[in-house]
């Protein structure tokens, strides 16, 4: 039996976040979201498998996307990171943690759950099936 991957959203807005969390379960996916980097931090210091962190940069609260990923690479060195941002400018505000991605809002679920399975090698795992999904 394969491990199911497992994500990590973080999304203020709570229907991205509900629409993320389905377009993920759909393709096998365990999914926590969190609302603000808060809770996300507390998440991934409880040891919970965390395979991809899919963060949207601008959060309610004291910490940015940007500021999370760095904390959570400090935590799980090598997490694949995954930024989303509504503002086009919205990630030259933030420094970038080594080999992270960036996907403009608004984005395609589908799309977002091709690339958090390539990020997280959930789509190595499947023969490519989830890549050939999302082309169909």
């Amino acid at each position: 039996m394969k491990k199911r991957k497992s994500a990590l959203v973080v999304e203020d807005e709570v229907l991205i976040g509900e629409m993320v969390q389905a377009a993920l379960a759909d393709e096998g996916f365990d999914v926590h979201v969190s609302h603000d980097a808060g809770d996300a931090l507390r998440y991934l210091k409880s040891g919970k498998p965390v395979d991809v962190l899919f963060t949207d940069i601008d959060l309610p609260g004291g910490m940015d996307g940007g500021s999370l990923a760095r904390c959570a690479r400090d935590l799980r060195p090598g997490l694949p990171v995954v930024y989303a941002s509504g503002k086009s400018n919205g990630v030259r505000h933030t420094s970038k943690v080594p080999g992270s991605v960036f996907l403009q809002k608004p984005y395609d679920p589908v799309q977002a759950t091709m690339l958090l399975a390539q990020m997280s090698g959930a789509d190595d795992e499947t023969g490519g099936e989830i890549a050939s999904r999302a082309s169909a």
